[in-house]
């Protein structure tokens, strides 16, 4: 698990300092005792860290074909729903009127359609008037299908099962076409984590990357997620891609928990790990390490600059080459030249 440089920095600066005000006077006699611990070099990439917040993958605003009164809503925030399942109706009366009206008007023109035929094969009225009773009829049948499918949608049924995220309208509530009545979080696309990051973050992740992810209301569990989605163009305002990681695990945890992700990027260079309690005198990201000589009774004073934090060891880079150990408990207590002792 990777860890925010920034916090890890200001602690190590902090312990550093206090340690160093606390640190005795050197003589050419003093022999100090350290502990060391083997330098490890590794090509693992810093880790995309970033922040984000748990969303269902496929949120659905659902709404009316047409304006109407709201007769029914038979869903509360937090209920599960199946596919096919009433949600909403409109107030019926306008709308059965209506295609009422349309059937009416249909069998009219079916009927005008039919004397007109019967009048131009006796020649009482012309080719063009005949057509024309038959293009009306056409059109009543036309509106008369509009009118139905109006019908159907005077209705909210689920697409897909899911849990009612928010009930945005009430009985009795006129509401306009197209108007958001309930939000649906489809149980079909499971679960992902929305992520901002930036132009330099972005060219470092690729899609089906490992991360994981921790929220700050769950902190004893850690969620292990895929880089399922990554945006082509920045988000307009605040410049960031958005990135989605999908957590097949986080499937019963509630919509709009913020999360800490780390994704294993791509690019890695060489660089050497090394354990956290040998990190001394940081500023920024700069600090020193110390190393034996050749002899093993000496310190060496070595600067190195941080890379990332990753658990309890330090990516470092530096004059570590060819360097097989660094002190860690002493190191505080240390000076370039120091004489030392290792003991076990």
């Amino acid at each position: 698990m990777m860890t925010p440089l920034r916090p890890i920095l200001a602690a190590l600066a902090v312990s550093a300092c206090s340690e160093s005000d606390a640190k005795p006077a050197v003589t050419p006699d003093t022999v100090r005792s350290v502990r060391t611990a083997p330098v490890v070099f590794d090509s693992t990439p810093q880790p995309v860290t970033g922040t984000g917040v748990l969303a269902a993958r496929d949120e659905l605003q659902l709404g009316f074909k047409i304006g109407g009164v709201i007769a029914r809503l038979t869903v509360r925030e937090g209920q599960t729903v199946a596919r096919g399942q009433t949600l909403a109706v409109l107030d019926l009366r306008e709308i059965d009127a209506q295609v009422a009206k349309a059937q009416s008007a249909v069998a009219k023109a079916e009927r005008d359609a039919e004397r007109a035929k019967r009048l131009y094969r006796d020649s009482v009225v012309t080719l063009a008037q005949m057509q024309d009773a038959s293009t009306a009829l056409d059109v009543a049948r036309s509106d008369l299908e509009a009118a139905r499918f109006n019908r159907q949608y005077a209705t909210i049924v689920a697409p897909a099962p899911g849990t009612i995220l928010r009930r945005l309208a009430e009985p009795g509530e006129l509401v306009a076409p197209g108007a958001p009545v309930v939000a649906l979080a489809s149980a079909t696309g499971g679960r992902v984590l929305r992520v901002g990051l930036s132009d330099r973050d972005l060219m470092r992740v690729r899609l089906g990357l490992p991360a994981t992810v921790r929220f700050d209301a769950i902190p004893e569990r850690v969620f292990a997620g895929t880089v399922r989605e990554v945006a082509a163009a920045a988000t307009s305002g605040t410049g960031t891609y958005a990135v989605e990681i999908a957590l097949p695990t986080a499937a019963s945890l509630a919509t709009g928990l913020v999360g800490r992700v780390e994704i294993q990027s791509v690019g890695g260079e060489r660089t050497a790990l090394v354990p956290i309690e040998s990190i001394v005198e940081a500023d920024g990201d700069k600090a020193t390490v110390y190393a034996l000589d050749s002899t093993r009774t000496h310190a060496r004073r070595l600067p190195v600059t941080i890379a990332f934090v990753r658990g309890d060891r330090v990516a470092v880079r530096g004059a570590l080459d060819g360097v097989g150990a660094v002190v860690t408990e002493g190191a505080a207590y240390l000076d370039d030249g120091t004489a030392v002792r290792v003991v076990r």
